[in-house]
């Protein structure tokens, strides 16, 4: 007995990119640090890690996500003598917000190759998306910013335009409506974190994860430059195998390295393999 599966094998018709960590803030240090100042200022420090755990989701889930996790949990329970409850969650993002939008100030430079990939993908004729874990309000901040120095997408989508944030597939699809492009087997999901290679695997897209240049190692462009190459490779193994592990079709080190990732995914699709 014989199944007919419907395949796409066409070319990639449309990149979904992430922004921290993807496309501008190297090592996605801006929510990074802003989540250890207000936990810290709510009497329950949190390591660089736990900051990090969530990173990709709505900045309130993170919060929520974060709460939730036993240690800190427990740190909480300590500091306040109650459990945290909805009303925390909602004063900690209170206190997100204004401090998210100060420090966007300072990390919105693009990561090195983003302006020479968009060019590269439109000159491929490849439609160019965005989703973010910053809320409209935020992503203002930064779309300017990023169109100043060579890279606008044709359209960008905010965490707070959907229902659910990531690791739900709907900012993912808002775009590819916004796009005007199908099926989701020929778009492609890149970021930089678990969340975001949740997001493309939901949303049926390929799924191309960045191990250097974001969360998953976390350092300044600068930083990463200092250290030697053996410590350096080994950052990029353990980001690797991390985001490998989530279900990334491919992993890259920056946005650099995307065109040659999504000749990859191309050949791929053309042996009529899916994502």
């Amino acid at each position: 007995m014989f199944a007919y599966q419907r395949r796409y094998t066409g070319p990639v018709r449309a990149v979904v990119l992430d922004w921290a960590g993807t496309a501008v803030d190297f090592g996605c240090l801006a929510p990074a640090a802003v989540f250890r100042r207000i936990f810290a200022d709510a009497g329950v420090p949190v390591s660089v890690a736990e900051a990090r755990a969530f990173m990709g989701r709505h900045k309130r889930d993170h919060i929520q996500a974060m709460l939730a996790t036993p240690p800190i949990r427990q740190r909480w329970q300590d500091a306040h003598g109650r459990a945290a409850g909805e009303a925390d969650v909602d004063r900690l993002f209170a206190d997100f917000v204004p401090q998210q939008l100060a420090a966007l100030a300072d990390h919105h430079e693009l990561i090195p190759g983003a302006a020479e990939t968009a060019a590269e993908l439109r000159r491929r004729g490849i439609a160019i998306g965005s989703t973010s874990g910053y809320t409209r309000e935020m992503m203002d901040r930064v779309t300017g910013r990023a169109a100043a120095n060579g890279y606008a997408p044709d359209a960008v989508v905010a965490v707070d335009e959907v229902r659910r944030g990531r690791p739900a597939p709907f900012m993912a699809q808002r775009a590819m409506e916004r796009l005007d492009v199908w099926p989701a087997a020929a778009c492609v999901k890149v970021g930089d974190t678990l969340s975001d290679v949740e997001e493309g695997l939901n949303a049926g897209m390929w799924t191309i994860a960045l191990a250097v240049s974001g969360n998953e190692v976390g350092l300044s462009l600068a930083d990463w430059r200092a250290l030697p190459p053996d410590r350096q490779q080994a950052l990029r193994d353990s980001a690797t195998a991390r985001l490998a592990s989530a279900g990334a079709h491919r992993v890259i080190d920056t946005i650099a390295d995307l065109p040659a990732a999504l000749d990859a995914i191309e050949a791929a699709m053309a042996r009529g393999e899916g994502p």
